[in-house]
């Protein structure tokens, strides 16, 4: 029998404080809190999977890296882009990008919780 993945179950991202950053995506971007979230991170209850902010793994050194995800795109859907960049502007959010066109509808990219890049399409 060959083994296959069916797709993203989870996403964590690694990171020096974690109740910082959950306080970044609970204020700013309005995640929840999952119940049950385990003594060395944070999880969201998000859809289609889950999320997370946790504790670097004990073989990963943060400090050592220029910019966390590097890389990696990271896009989050929001029912309307505008409102959540201006949103994201009056709570001073760092790096918030112009409003764009996209395939996905408007689309902004933003500075998130120590270096992590994201892009908020939708609306």
């Amino acid at each position: 029998m060959h083994a296959t993945v069916d797709g993203i179950d989870f996403l964590a991202l690694q990171v020096r404080d974690v109740p910082a950053a959950a306080t970044f995506f609970e204020e700013r971007l309005g995640l929840r809190r999952a119940p049950d979230s385990p003594s060395h991170a944070v999880v969201f209850v998000a859809d289609p999977f889950p999320f997370a902010v946790r504790e670097p793994l004990p073989e990963t050194d943060l400090g050592s890296i220029a910019r966390p995800g590097l890389g990696v795109a990271l896009w989050l859907r929001t029912t309307d882009a505008r409102a959540l960049r201006e949103q994201l502007l009056a709570a001073g959010t760092d790096e918030v990008g112009p409003l764009r066109d996209s395939p996905f509808g408007l689309m902004f990219t933003f500075a998130g919780p120590e270096g992590y890049r994201f892009t908020a399409h939708g609306g």
